[in-house]
């Protein structure tokens, strides 16, 4: 990191996808506020999600990154944060069973409210508004006044994400993650699907495994592993002036933490070389993650890892692809494959959302699930002819029963979308269908040990 860097030297810096505050003295009295608050989380906790993200690095475990695609003040309720935590426990079982891999858990939550946007205005019925750019900036509603950026919007912001994490903790670390408790994680529109079969089927076999394990004397009460967890939280760091005034310097180390998340990354729209984004982003000691889509040119994507990872720090930096269904052979090998002859150290994750969206006939925003599973497939499909590592996903999800995305085993259709489309912004997989993915993947993950482990034999 540059010693001329400061907090607040991405002010300096050409800066997008913000918005402009019609009383800059109200924007600054809120930062003065959110200054004197407490960290939302704590240096030390970013600096151990690092050392898990290096393990991911090296091939040794794997990271599943998941939440809503905004969140919103009027959706705020308990069992909304509960029942999307179920589905993360549950999708990492999933693969930690299915793939024998270690699982690092990192939920798009408890921060995640401001929302790029393709243009700053949108037209309806011939009235044109500012774009809703999430719930930290300004109001969904269609009207001139609730489409006003207001700066007061991040306190609130702030006591949400407070509460969401205080909720989120407790769920990690006071017994409901136990695994003991598998059967209750299971949501009841998912218990009656094809994905909750396989997954009462899987837990089955893993309640005889732990009830082999009680026999030899190991249980959750002397095996902390098996009742707690550890999950951490992440969110597009979009509105640079939240998360300056969060930003703190660490006691022991003296380097410098975003303490609004665990983890944070640059969009895909926002990560110039010379951006204010960037600006920010290298001087802060968290983990990091950079958006990587088609537009991504080899040469550039080695000047930002540099920029942002100059030590070269496995698990400093996870590059999120996402490219659509129809790019990733395209596209994500020459990435790949530039990295790994430069010889950086990140973790490759797969976006499989961003980049397939649609517009259906009845003017519903959607993604089609089978292209969602496409993308996957072929994400592995690049790193195992590269030789390289697929360390994870990133994708939207809630625990809500919601018909957003087209298809799965479910068979969502473009006329059942209405049915249940509650999204403030982009379109989200329901439990059955995230639950369908971790399956794919783990299925995916199996493979590719197999064929390393057919590698290293016949290299023997």
């Amino acid at each position: 990191m540059s010693n001329t860097w400061t907090p607040t030297s991405w002010r300096d810096k050409e800066i997008s996808q913000v918005p402009e505050y019609p009383d800059l003295s109200v924007l600054e009295s809120v930062e003065e506020s959110l200054r004197s608050y407490p960290p939302l989380v704590f240096a030390g906790e970013a600096r151990r999600l690092k050392r898990e993200l290096g393990e991911v690095a090296e091939g040794k475990a794997f990271l599943l990154q998941g939440g809503d695609c905004a969140e919103s003040f009027a959706e705020f309720h308990a069992n909304n944060i509960r029942d999307t935590f179920k589905v993360i426990l549950q999708m990492a079982v999933v693969l930690t069973f299915g793939a024998s891999s270690p699982v690092v858990k990192v939920g798009r939550m408890a921060g995640q409210f401001a929302k790029p946007r393709s243009a700053p205005n949108e037209v309806i019925n011939g009235v044109e508004l500012p774009s809703y750019r999430g719930d930290i900036i300004n109001g969904i509603d269609f009207t001139e006044a609730s489409r006003v950026p207001d700066p007061n919007r991040m306190v609130r912001a702030y006591n949400q994400a407070s509460a969401t994490l205080n909720l989120l903790r407790a769920f990690a670390q006071g017994g409901f993650a136990d695994l003991h408790k598998l059967h209750r994680w299971n949501l009841d529109f998912v218990n009656d699907s094809q994905q909750g079969e396989k997954y009462q089927a899987m837990v089955q076999r893993l309640d005889e495994t732990l009830n082999f394990m009680a026999a030899c004397g190991i249980t959750s009460d002397n095996v902390p592993q098996l009742r707690e967890t550890d999950f951490y939280t992440s969110h597009e760091a979009l509105l640079l002036w939240y998360e300056e005034a969060l930003t703190r310097q660490d006691s022991i180390n003296g380097k410098w933490y975003d303490c609004s998340a665990h983890m944070l990354w640059i969009g895909d729209r926002t990560r110039q070389p010379e951006s204010a984004h960037v600006e920010f982003m290298k001087g802060v000691d968290n983990p990091i993650g950079m958006k990587c889509g088609p537009t991504m040119d080899p040469d550039e994507l080695i000047r930002l890892i540099d920029i942002l990872n100059p030590e070269n720090e496995a698990g400093r930096l996870t590059l999120i692809a996402r490219m659509g269904h129809d790019k990733v052979e395209q596209y994500l090998p020459k990435l790949v494959r530039k990295v790994k002859e430069e010889g950086r150290n990140v973790v490759w994750s797969c976006d499989p959302m961003h980049g397939n969206t649609i517009k259906a006939d009845s003017g519903y925003k959607t993604r089609p699930f089978d292209r969602i599973l496409t993308e996957v497939r072929k994400f592995f499909e690049v790193h195992n002819a590269e030789g390289t590592h697929g360390g994870g996903v990133h994708f939207e999800m809630t625990g809500s029963d919601v018909t957003e995305c087209l298809g799965g085993a479910q068979a969502i259709t473009e006329d059942g979308l209405s049915e249940r489309y509650h999204t403030h912004c982009d379109p989200r997989l329901n439990g059955k269908q995230a639950l369908e993915l971790a399956f794919l993947i783990a299925e995916e993950l199996k493979e590719a040990r197999g064929e390393q482990t057919s590698a290293l034999a016949e290299a023997s």
